[in-house]
């Protein structure tokens, strides 16, 4: 799978981890950057994700900040963009599954190395469950 990767400067240390775990596991990642920790802003990063799994069918997006709240709710402002807030495996899980979830988004400040893996994989091994979820996701853009 190809994933679109972005942070701000919050986030950077986590980003670059998933980066080259998303890598390790077999992803193509293209990282949006940015590549210091010099203060950046959130939305910036957060557009360029979005405008481009928008743009690149089957793609995926992963936005990390301090808390993920700000990217995700950035991200959610493109037509298209499911951006999720997922805090462990299981909302990670249930974003994809129920969801249809595209971008995915978390904070370095919220969560360890090992949280952020056990949410990577969690998100890598789900998929939409199609179904009764398919008609909620539809009405998700009005």
């Amino acid at each position: 799978m190809k994933f679109y990767v972005a942070t701000d400067h919050a986030g950077i240390d986590l980003k670059n981890w998933t980066v080259m775990y998303l890598q390790e596991k077999g992803h193509e990642v293209i990282d949006l950057g940015p590549f210091s920790k010099d203060r950046v802003d959130y939305p910036d990063f957060a557009h360029k994700v979005a405008t481009s799994v928008l743009e690149d069918a089957g793609s995926q997006g992963v936005l990390i900040c301090g808390s993920g709240i700000g990217m995700s709710m950035a991200a959610n402002r493109h037509e298209g963009i499911r951006a999720a807030l997922c805090h462990d495996a299981y909302t990670a899980m249930v974003a994809r599954g129920h969801n249809d979830a595209n971008v995915l988004c978390f904070g370095e400040r919220v969560v360890g190395l090992g949280v952020a893996q056990s949410i990577i994989d969690s998100w890598l091994e789900s998929s939409f469950d199609g179904g009764r979820h398919c008609q909620r996701v539809e009405k998700i853009e009005l």
